[in-house]
């Protein structure tokens, strides 16, 4: 029987693997250490601020902290896994200080999902729903202290029914989330010439339409109430495929037949962080409100022009009807500037006095990073 024997060098380099792999087992073993220290140094911080009545979430606190440290850090630790990692260590010390229940439009691996877990991280409990009001109920019952919902879809433009809920719900616009939407195609198969039948929400299944056409052609396509669903059908039965996200291609440990598969490939939506609370002033926010205007000619314009005055700048506004009247409509505009700021206060205190109607849903930072 042959013997392999080492020679000196391979020992040498053995030995040096050994020794640099037990200092970095030391050096985990102080992270342990310093994130229990930290922990215990949060429920401290929970007490005070319960004896106190002061807010347990401090998302500001939390970004000055995660760009202090990116601007400290010398590398090679990159700053995007820097930043990651520290918005789980902060959502797991609120955990501690105080649970909180974040509800979203469901099921599990929808993108709905994927952008609550981007924002909260995976320490909060997350809560499914079946609709977009459903969301807005659990916050207003306070079974949930904070809803995701999607706003807008930079192909497919607002989504209404998230504007209208804000008519019937008092609650608050608190964060807002950009994620990039990427549909890949998904199945327990591993080449594409094995699938018989495709599933599909019929939202990411238009913006696949000129792949699935140059890829797919004949095969049987069904709809699916979510790309959830269709992942979860693709999952049981054999031969099939499905349209979803990154998460749900993980979520049910499907194979990535195909990356990439939309149209558009600059395909955003935007998603809402809904509470019953506003955020503090950051310098860089966004302000949403709703309003209604006379019926007459002229009265939208008159409305928009304390914006022009105090030079503020209005990235978005949307017009809805009430469903209480025929042709009457209310308006949802975005401002850029946050309702503390004096000029934004001026602003909304000449178009109070100008308009029927005005409701603040919430001043919030602005964002513009998209998340993958």
């Amino acid at each position: 029987m042959w013997k392999t024997r080492l020679r000196k060098d391979d020992i040498e380099q053995v030995d040096k693997l050994k020794e640099l792999r037990s200092r970095i087992d030391a050096i985990d073993e102080q992270m342990l250490n310093l994130l229990n220290a930290r922990a215990n140094l949060a429920l401290d911080v929970a007490k005070v601020k319960k004896d106190n009545n002061l807010d347990f979430y401090n998302p500001k606190r939390e970004r000055e902290i995660i760009e202090t440290l990116q601007k400290m850090n010398k590398g090679p630790f990159p700053n995007c896994a820097l930043r990651v990692i520290f918005k789980e260590i902060f959502c797991a010390s609120l955990a501690l200080e105080q649970p909180r229940t974040v509800a979203y439009l469901g099921p599990q691996a929808t993108y709905t999902h994927q952008a609550a877990l981007k924002y909260f991280s995976s320490s909060c409990k997350f809560l499914p729903t079946k609709s977009i009001r459903e969301v807005f109920e659990k916050v207003d019952s306070d079974v949930a202290s904070f809803g995701v919902v999607p706003i807008e879809n930079s192909n497919e433009g607002a989504v209404n029914y998230t504007l209208d809920m804000f008519m019937d719900f008092n609650l608050k616009v608190y964060a807002e989330i950009l994620l990039s939407i990427c549909h890949n195609l998904l199945s327990k198969v591993r080449d594409k010439s094995e699938i018989t039948k495709l599933y599909s929400h019929p939202q990411p299944l238009a913006q696949c339409r000129d792949w699935l056409e140059r890829n797919m052609l004949g095969v049987p396509i069904y709809d699916s109430a979510s790309t959830a669903q269709a992942a979860s059908t693709a999952a049981e039965e054999f031969g099939a495929a499905a349209i979803g996200s990154e998460l749900a291609g993980k979520m049910y440990d499907l194979n990535f037949i195909e990356r990439n598969i939309e149209n558009i490939k600059d395909n955003v939506t935007r998603f809402l962080i809904i509470s019953k609370e506003s955020q503090e002033r950051s310098g860089h926010d966004k302000t949403l409100m709703m309003f209604s205007v006379k019926d007459e000619p002229g009265a939208l314009y008159e409305i928009l022009t304390p914006f022009k005055k105090q030079k503020i700048n209005m990235t978005k506004i949307e017009s809805r009807p009430t469903k209480k009247k025929v042709w009457d409509y209310v308006f949802f505009a975005d401002i850029e500037g946050h309702i503390e700021d004096k000029k934004v206060k001026k602003a909304l205190d000449d178009i109070k006095k100008r308009s029927v109607l005005l409701k603040i849903l919430g001043s919030y930072p602005q964002v513009d990073q998209i998340e993958k």
